[in-house]
């Protein structure tokens, strides 16, 4: 059977993508809007919408890109695999313009929806370093102190805190204190 209308461009998805980072970069969640999304991509809106049926979706696709950009693959080694995604969580937070990063926390914050897929998106996340901390603490290789969850949050919290609130730089050096403070010494060398 031979489909109907013309095929998908498969750079639509990104040209959009980019065009929405763009405008939310320019204008915030609030100023951001899909007739101009659409123009800076140069497709119809019509396009956008049947792909994402609302602002928020788009936001919200906007948003597993930049959690795609932060891959967590536990190695065996937990302290190594937590310093990286320490690392890089603050590299991406320092990548892009703190401007964004306070618009989408505001936008999750008004916007159920956004606030639902976000929850969900690095709920995901969370699960699987929180995973992480506890095999960690059972073998042994980092201080059994705190639970697991509140671990992650005390690795990753400080990162959102520097960027927002206080503005101060999140150096690789800042990073290796924030994992040393969080999870004590390396045990295994020791």
């Amino acid at each position: 059977m031979v489909g109907r209308g013309r095929p998908r461009d498969a750079g639509v998805e990104g040209r959009v993508l980019d065009a929405a980072m763009a405008e939310m970069r320019l204008r915030g969640y609030d100023g951001m809007s899909v007739d101009r999304v659409a123009d800076r991509a140069a497709v119809a809106k019509t396009t956008i919408y049947r792909r994402w049926p609302s602002k928020a979706e788009l936001v919200i696709a906007m948003i597993a890109g930049l959690r795609a950009a932060v891959p967590f693959e536990p190695s065996g080694d937990p302290r190594r695999d937590l310093t990286d995604l320490v690392t890089t969580i603050a590299s991406t937070l320092t990548a892009v313009p703190t401007t964004l990063i306070a618009d989408l926390a505001a936008a999750a914050a008004r916007e159920p929806r956004v606030s639902e897929s976000v929850r969900a998106l690095w709920g995901e996340r969370h699960a699987a370093v929180t995973a992480v901390v506890a095999q960690a603490q059972e073998d042994e290789l980092v201080p059994g102190h705190a639970s697991p969850a509140v671990l992650v949050d005390q690795l990753v919290g400080p990162l959102y805190y520097r960027l927002l609130i206080t503005g101060e730089p999140i150096s690789s050096a800042y990073v290796r204190e924030l994992v040393l403070s969080t999870l004590g010494p390396d045990l295994e060398q020791s």
